[in-house]
């Protein structure tokens, strides 16, 4: 991967975001479960084996994340697998 990257591009299956690391705040989970809130939205990823990816995020070297549809899900158990990405608006 590329050292830092000037945004992040999170695809869901209806709407896709794109995010500039300059409003990334922080970053924080387990294998289970990774919280990133940037200035104007909290994004939730849900999966399994995301602790590493949690270092990737935190580095700021992730370029994209994709929710994956159903038929997705279980197509490699080496990796980091993400199930569910959630995004919401910081009110």
């Amino acid at each position: 991967m590329p050292s830092q990257t000037a945004g992040l591009q999170i695809r869901l299956i209806k709407r896709t975001y794109v995010f500039p690391w300059s409003q990334f705040l922080f970053a924080e989970g387990d294998a289970d479960e990774i919280r990133m809130t940037f200035s104007t939205h909290d994004v939730v990823i849900s999966g399994g084996k995301l602790d590493t990816l949690l270092m990737e995020i935190t580095s700021q070297r992730v370029i994209f994340l994709k929710e994956p549809v159903r038929a997705e899900y279980f197509t490699s158990f080496s990796e980091p697998q993400i199930t569910r990405i959630s995004i919401k608006k910081v009110e």
